[in-house]
């Protein structure tokens, strides 16, 4: 079931490379690898998981609200990570060269279904 959802949200999006189901714990629920990408969704996840943690962590400390969304911009991808529950979030690479736009609001658009399913 995650997996459609998954799959769904990375071929609309133009550039799609990968999304990724994950705990903030750093355990993979789900994933969803395009065709012809060798990107390591799993570590990739692993490694923004504590990022968003931190982050998280800074926005509780700060008092300015709960997380809901982070962006990271690299040389090859964007990676848009969308929070589902306290303990679960969504992962979105997209290439450099794809529409960055189109993912987040995939993302925003498909968060609903993911917490549902979930539940």
């Amino acid at each position: 079931m995650f997996k459609a959802i998954l799959k769904d949200i990375v071929t609309g999006c133009s550039g799609g490379v990968g999304a990724i189901l994950m705990g903030f714990d750093g355990i993979s629920i789900d994933q969803y690898l395009g065709e012809d990408n060798s990107v390591d969704l799993n570590l990739v996840g692993i490694e923004y998981s504590n990022i968003a943690k931190e982050v998280r962590r800074a926005a509780e400390i700060l008092n300015v609200g709960t997380l809901s969304e982070v962006s990271i911009k690299t040389e090859r991808f964007y990676i848009i990570i969308q929070v589902v529950t306290d303990e679960y979030f969504v992962g979105l690479i997209v290439d450099r060269s794809g529409n960055y736009g189109q993912g987040r609001y995939l993302l925003m658009r498909e968060v609903p279904r993911l917490r549902i399913d979930l539940e």
